[in-house]
């Protein structure tokens, strides 16, 4: 933990103001979701991964090449 918080000590002044602030949202984004983020039960676990399965068996999966080109589509918006 010393080394990330060396690191962090480093690299932090480097950035530009915007940057800053950017890390700093990131940052308490994750401490919001940590925070408010509930554990699910096994059986609610079981049942999630019952019902992808029965999706992909059902057809309604992406392959990997058509990931790869909707990616590509939402990469041009920017």
């Amino acid at each position: 933990m010393i080394t990330i918080t060396k690191e962090l000590n480093t690299y932090l002044p480097l950035l530009l103001e915007r940057q800053q602030a950017l890390v700093l949202a990131i940052v308490k984004n994750i401490l919001h979701i940590d925070t408010q983020e509930k554990r699910i039960s096994v059986e609610q676990y079981n049942t999630e991964i019952e019902l992808a399965l029965k999706e992909v068996k059902q057809g309604k999966s992406l392959s990997h090449d058509e990931v790869v080109i909707q990616s590509k589509k939402w990469l041009k918006r920017k």
